[in-house]
């Protein structure tokens, strides 16, 4: 079993990432490798805990749209392997077109997600952000899943827009059906 590595733990507050930005990592990072294991735990398990502990490592300088792409630039300095920091830039809002890229300010570029790891974390995100955020009254962590798509469509914050709500839904069903093909899916 991948567990969490203190050492990166301490990068990121070495970083300058708030504890409270440190502990949303954290937990998103648990959430991942949780997800990872429900998928039948065929993924690079340390590329899913690393990319997830780190994807907000931009936060140390802003909490705005730019924080995926300046973690990504934060992360190749510090030495993080490119499969890491390819999370760190690509998750904001799940993986934006050039379009969307373009609209936002950031830099014009395929955004799109290209593996499973990837939108692993990012679900793992998303659900972390609704099971603590205390917007949503859950009976339990897998109410999140039971429910994310009506959550979505129910909280902006969390759908964004259109665009990004159906990308988001394509990524849940995509690793549920994955979950469901696992006999292990109720760990």
């Amino acid at each position: 079993m991948v567990v969490i590595d203190e050492k990166d733990v301490d990068l990121l507050r070495r970083s300058g990432v708030s504890a409270d930005d440190i502990d949303h990592c954290v937990k998103v990072a648990r959430k991942s490798l949780e997800i990872a294991e429900r998928c039948g735990g065929n993924m690079d398990m340390k590329l899913v805990a690393r990319g997830a502990l780190f994807h907000d490592l931009g936060k140390a300088i802003t909490h705005g749209i730019t924080h995926g792409k300046i973690g990504a630039e934060l992360g190749r300095k510090l030495g993080l392997p490119a499969a890491v920091t390819d999370i760190m830039e690509k998750h904001i809002r799940g993986g934006l077109t050039p379009a969307e890229a373009q609209a936002l300010g950031l830099p014009v570029k395929d955004y799109a997600l290209s593996n499973i790891v990837e939108k692993v974390v990012i679900y793992a995100d998303r659900l972390v952000d609704i099971i603590y955020d205390g917007v949503v009254q859950l009976k339990n962590e897998r109410d999140a899943e039971d429910r994310f798509i009506e959550i979505l469509r129910t909280y902006p914050q969390y759908g964004k827009n259109e665009i990004t709500l159906n990308r988001y839904i394509g990524y849940h069903e995509e690793i549920q059906a994955l979950m469901k093909g696992n006999p292990c899916q109720h760990m």
